[in-house]
């Protein structure tokens, strides 16, 4: 079995594409209005359109109602990613964790949460 994708579920694909362009560097790759996708090279997150959840069962995904699932991005430069994010909800600033980790956490449009960090080195 192979992890293939994360998929967020949301009412403007076109605003949440856009920002995960902006956050990875990587051009979204649109396979109908209703669906995009930002493909990395350990993972992909599929972006969504409300209008896909009733192909899967109606009513089983509602978009802005997560609070407990954490995106999260390994990075080289915290920083230089908050830098590249201004104007973006910052949870937490980038902060040096006490297992070493360089952590930024934002939310994403849609106010799911997204953590950028960097291992320590060595």
């Amino acid at each position: 079995m192979n992890f293939a994708s994360i998929r967020i579920i949301t009412s403007d694909v076109a605003r949440l594409a856009a920002f995960y362009e902006r956050a990875t560097g990587t051009c979204a790759e649109w396979a109908t209005d209703d669906f995009a996708e930002v493909k990395l090279p350990a993972a992909t997150l599929a972006i969504g359109s409300t209008r896909t959840v009733a192909l899967f069962a109606e009513g089983s995904a509602e978009p802005e109602a997560n609070r407990s699932v954490i995106i999260e991005f390994l990075v080289d430069d915290v920083d230089g990613v908050h830098r590249n994010l201004a104007g973006v909800e910052v949870v937490q600033e980038p902060t040096t964790m006490p297992w070493g980790n360089r952590s930024l956490l934002v939310r994403d449009p849609d106010g799911n949460l997204v953590n950028f960090f960097k291992r320590p080195v060595g």
